[in-house]
């Protein structure tokens, strides 16, 4: 990547903002793959996906922003160290759900949130981002309005442990499909 940040013209002018929008669509090519139980073509959109890290990491790196690909491979081995204490510490689990709990609250400590809404995406789907609120938030959706309508599905939907977006992605296929 270094090399085609020196030698190419495209990779060279290329900033975080301008490759923004490739980040976005490989996550979603690669979150189709899945769906489609397809592990070539997951192979190959993952390899797309990790192309981003790399040369946002080699922009970083030749724009002296203070890091590089190095420090995010540390970051993500130490993230793993620090939420896996079942693993690599003297935490003992007993279940999945044990490991899930355990990994939630770690990440709440390192975080210390002070709103429910603080670290979701602005531009995370809306159905996800109130999948994410409404398991931050242990009270009621008050309203009345469409969009309290929406959230109190969206609360049913985590009630019965159906994941909104994808299960409203299935039905609206089947209605485009007739």
């Amino acid at each position: 990547m270094r090399r085609l940040r020196a030698e190419c013209p495209w990779t060279r002018e290329q900033t975080h903002a301008s490759l923004r929008h490739y980040v976005i669509e490989e996550a979603y090519e690669t979150a189709e793959a899945i769906d489609l139980a397809d592990s070539g073509h997951l192979r190959e959109e993952l390899g797309d996906l990790l192309m981003q890290v790399v040369i946002h990491a080699a922009i970083a790196e030749s724009d002296d922003e203070g890091w590089s690909t190095d420090d995010v491979v540390r970051e993500i081995a130490d993230k793993l160290v620090h939420r896996n204490p079942h693993v690599f510490g003297d935490v003992t689990v007993s279940s999945a759900a044990e490991v899930d709990a355990n990994w939630q609250r770690l990440k709440a400590e390192r975080k210390q949130r002070t709103h429910p809404s603080e670290g979701i995406p602005k531009d995370l789907p809306a159905l996800m981002a109130a999948d994410k609120v409404l398991g931050r938030v242990d009270r009621p959706v008050e309203g009345d309005d469409l969009g309290a309508r929406l959230l109190r599905l969206v609360a049913e939907a985590r009630d019965q442990g159906v994941d909104p977006e994808a299960e409203l992605r299935r039905a609206t296929r089947r209605h485009a499909d007739g």
